[in-house]
């Protein structure tokens, strides 16, 4: 009984410790001072309001959830057969082809957007929403292919054989067999995948101008000339779209797949 009560209160101080940074940026957010503070010194709304009155937060807003969105979409379209070819088959050079999509995932982005930047330079298209969507999708695709990975089992492998002895076409052990395994995988990945798009900087800055920006990128040469509560205002707003779209998924797909998947997978 101690030890639960022990444990419990342990939880709650952990919980606790990781929401305290969110709750500092929302109240200071909110300070009616010219300056970050918190607690906040009077409660107002002026820097929700400047920040959405503002083109370049807007538009950059606007350009991190499309490129975020694009890159994860492009990510799945090639990690899903990707993730399938690497667990079913033994082929030379299989090795090499995980080690090179693996890859993102350990080099610094600083060097990935260098050379990104030159690679793109010299095709002729650097600085553009098409070389950001390369460059975004080469650190997306990664995530989900590990997800995947992780759920391509000999287990699951042995049902599609079993669908297939069972006269199951290729396309329908596909669409009733694989993807609702894969489906799991698939949301995990693009979760990260999404998140890891949307908050870079380092890949980013190499890529963007004055025009084209995303809003890491954005903050991050704001608070190189001025720091504001505006700089909380974009963070809390990034805060409370993380709230709704977590929400939305648990009440449209629920997220506890994930725990019902490997619940069913230990029974197994």
């Amino acid at each position: 009984m101690i030890n639960r009560i022990v444990l419990r209160l342990f939880g709650i101080g952990i919980l606790t410790f990781l929401a305290l940074p969110l709750i500092v940026i929302i109240g200071s957010s909110m300070t009616s001072t010219d300056f970050l503070s918190f607690p906040p010194q009077g409660l107002t709304l002026k820097w929700y309001a400047s920040v959405l009155s503002d083109a370049t937060y807007v538009d950059s807003f606007i350009t991190s959830t499309v490129l975020a969105m694009c890159a994860t979409a492009i990510g799945l379209l090639i990690a899903v057969p990707a993730s399938l070819a690497l667990a079913r088959y033994d082929f030379p050079g299989r090795g090499f082809i995980n080690a090179i999509f693996s890859a993102p995932m350990v080099l610094p982005y600083l060097v990935l957007g260098s050379a990104l930047l030159q690679y793109t330079g010299y095709l002729g298209f650097s600085q553009t929403f098409g070389a950001l969507l390369v460059g975004h999708v080469l650190i997306v695709t990664p995530f989900i292919l590990k997800s995947l990975s992780g759920i391509l089992t000999q287990e699951h492998m042995a049902l599609e054989r079993a669908a297939a002895d069972l006269g199951a076409s290729p396309w329908d052990t596909l669409r009733t067999v694989t993807l609702p395994l894969l489906k799991p995988g698939m949301i995990t990945g693009s979760i990260l995948g999404f998140i890891t798009s949307w908050i870079n900087v380092e890949l980013s800055m190499f890529n963007t101008t004055a025009v084209l920006n995303t809003i890491p990128v954005q903050l991050f040469n704001y608070v190189q000339y001025s720091v504001d509560p505006s700089i909380a205002a974009v963070s809390a707003i990034t805060i409370f779209i993380s709230i709704i779209v977590i929400t939305l998924l648990d009440l449209t797909i629920g997220l506890d797949i994930f725990s019902s998947r490997q619940h069913s997978d230990r029974n197994h």
